[in-house]
């Protein structure tokens, strides 16, 4: 194919073993510095180096400084969702990286996807607010009804006071260990931000795994079901 886009580019960069393990750990959303993506994708610093400038030349990543320090972070929501869907495809065909011990299961109860809640928390909340007709479809994907606004207003956040971005309020994102849909956008982060503030979860440090706490688990029931 001579037209279109060129995806054999992004495929190569993504489908280095070292790159795409540094691509991983920014699905944590957290800025990291080379030295901590160095240890990610367990290389040398120098190379290390090398392959953040072959992501950074092609898009993928962004560098941040903070007086003399560099940060790193994914690009932007198109790069986090494209990787999500690539962690889908990569699970349904069987590619699985085998990492045994506890963080298993917690990676799959609740994790953070770049900026929103992902794992069986975040599809359990997809699945509910769909329950209460808090969504429906239209030519942009997906838009909150007067039942969605009263259900986030009973988690105390105000939908229209949200930040201004052009990122969708709402937005369908493929999680790839339930195989299921959790909700990404504007409101999944803002969501997300709520539930920490509100001690439901916290995040593991070194970590996309999102700690439950007993009180978020009392919580979670009591307004999912």
């Amino acid at each position: 194919m001579k037209d279109g886009p060129n995806i054999a580019t992004l495929a190569a960069l993504i489908g280095d073993p070292a790159r795409a393990n540094i691509l991983t750990a920014l699905m944590s959303g957290k800025a990291l510095t080379a030295s901590e993506l160095a240890h990610e994708a367990g290389v040398t610093a120098q190379t290390a180096s090398s392959h953040l400038r072959k992501l950074e030349d092609g898009s993928l990543i962004a560098r941040r400084q903070q007086g003399r320090h560099r940060y790193f972070t994914l690009s932007g929501d198109e790069v986090a969702r494209a990787l999500e869907g690539l962690m889908g495809l990569a699970a349904t065909q069987g590619q699985l990286r085998t990492r045994t011990g506890p963080k298993d299961q917690e990676l799959r109860t609740a994790r953070v996807c770049y900026n929103h809640m992902a794992g069986e928390m975040g599809v359990r909340l997809y699945r509910a607010m769909q329950d209460r007709g808090a969504f429906r479809t239209s030519h942009s994907g997906l838009d909150l009804t007067p039942e969605g606004y009263d259900f986030v207003r009973e988690l105390g956040l105000d939908p229209d006071a949200l930040p201004p971005s052009r990122a969708p309020l709402c937005r369908e994102c493929l999680d790839w260990s339930m195989r299921q849909s959790h909700l990404a956008g504007r409101l999944g982060r803002a969501l997300l931000s709520r539930f920490e503030d509100l001690g439901w979860v916290a995040r593991v440090p070194d970590s996309r795994i999102l700690r439950v706490s007993r009180r978020g688990e009392k919580e979670f029931d009591r307004i999912l079901g």
